[in-house]
């Protein structure tokens, strides 16, 4: 990146997680890094100053769960916007998933991606690599070289893996170098359905995928990884069964993180409507009890993360019979408006909500780019000007054609959703700023 000015963000709240700091403080930031938070030197200079009266000043945003469609829609310009919207919803750093076209199973596109993202200057770019060769469960990738070409760990994103001894075969390699798999619990022949078994999927004459869809999975992946000694980071998991085996899995000693998405955190499966694509999501909406569970495992730290599960998808591929249309959501510029909703709806003290959208996202990415690029999530003296400046008195309704992002379909469309990004800083730079 260029050379940076000197920048003061001054009035503001400043909350940082990974420290317990919570304070009205101004922070100073030179050449891409924070030099003071709350003692600014009497002859500090800024270039900049930023005024953050009445607005949190958080970490910029880590998150673990995004689609930038890349490489494969270079002429749709996907990248460039979807970064963008990530700048709009405060992620300064994210996690890509390797279900692009061509899959992320060779080290030259891996390195294509990386070189794209940096040259935009904008949030900084984790892929993960294939765990298959094509997702197609049969070969291992060549992990040592994935790693080498910038990947943080190894996934089948949402394609369901069926043969067992493959995944026993792929957490053996992991194991030997140190790498984590991110999995999201699916059983091959039982997630085959469109909604969430249950009396309203039924009624609807929808296919459903029952709870055991997921917890048969964790068995599965718990047992493995006892024998194997394997980390493992489940992703989006959406059931309250789920939750109670993560919880006693954790209580086993196992090297066990995982997140859930902003809509199962949010939403159940009322929210489908009547047929409503926009509520067509992988994992599928659950039940009230399901939801409930899964906010109780956020708040207790059972779960770690939230994600915004970003999913683009375009207008033909949505606007089919539910059954039909593609499944996900945009989520970038909603991420931290649904984590200050869920603090203010559920009670849930505020520093919990903002950790779990900074610092904790950026430990279960750990030791995977500590020494790379110096520690995300985090805001102290020493560290990356990596910020985000959040107006929570300020309040928004989720419209379509206000998003940056080219998906325009949510389930949160209509919402009347609490908080503003006022201004993202990437490296101490200006990056986004609200008009």
């Amino acid at each position: 990146m260029n050379k940076q000015t000197r920048v003061l963000i001054q009035g503001g709240r400043v909350i940082d997680p990974a420290s317990s700091y919570d304070k009205k403080a101004d922070v100073a930031l030179v050449n891409g890094a924070v030099v003071a938070i709350e003692n600014i030197a009497a002859d500090f200079q800024p270039d900049r100053i930023i005024d953050a009266s009445g607005c949190l000043v958080l970490p910029g945003l880590v998150d673990l769960a995004v689609r930038l469609r890349e490489p494969g829609n270079e002429h749709a310009r996907m990248l460039e916007s979807e970064m963008a919207a990530a700048m709009a919803g405060g992620v300064t750093s994210l996690v890509c998933q390797p279900d692009t076209d061509p899959v992320l199973d060779e080290p030259g596109l891996v390195e294509m991606l990386r070189f794209r993202a940096e040259k935009l200057e904008q949030a900084r770019v984790y892929p993960l690599g294939a765990l298959t060769r094509g997702l197609k469960g049969e070969s291992l990738t060549e992990m040592v070289m994935l790693t080498d070409a910038g990947c943080v760990a190894f996934s089948q994103a949402e394609v369901k893996l069926a043969n067992t001894q493959t995944l026993q075969r792929a957490f053996q390699y992991a194991t030997t170098f140190g790498y984590a798999v991110w999995l999201r619990p699916q059983d091959y022949f039982l997630g085959q359905g469109v909604a969430a078994s249950g009396p309203l999927a039924t009624r609807m004459g929808l296919s459903g995928v029952p709870v055991m869809a997921e917890t048969i999975a964790m068995y599965t992946i718990f047992e493995l990884m006892r024998a194997t000694g394997a980390r493992v980071h489940l992703c989006r998991i959406s059931s309250a069964a789920g939750v109670e085996l993560v919880r006693q899995a954790k209580a086993d000693g196992l090297k066990l993180t995982c997140d859930v998405s902003i809509n199962s955190l949010h939403l159940t499966d009322v929210d489908m409507g009547f047929f409503d694509s926009r509520a067509r999501l992988n994992p599928p909406l659950r039940q009230q009890r399901d939801r409930d569970a899964l906010r109780a495992g956020l708040a207790d730290g059972t779960i770690d993360a939230l994600v915004s599960d970003h999913t683009p998808v375009d207008e033909d591929a949505k606007t089919l019979p539910f059954a039909e249309s593609e499944p996900g959501a945009t989520g970038l510029e909603l991420l931290l408006s649904l984590a200050y909703k869920w603090h203010q709806d559920g009670g849930v003290d505020l520093m919990r909500a903002m950790s779990v959208v900074t610092d904790a996202p950026a430990r279960v990415l750990g030791n995977a780019i500590g020494s790379r690029q110096g520690r995300t999530g985090h805001l102290q003296v020493g560290g990356l000007g990596d910020v985000c400046v959040f107006d929570p008195q300020a309040a928004w309704t989720v419209q379509s054609d206000t998003l940056v992002s080219q998906g325009k379909h949510t389930p949160f469309s209509g919402y009347e959703l609490p908080g503003r990004v006022r201004c993202t800083l990437v490296g101490g730079r200006v990056t986004y700023k609200a008009v």
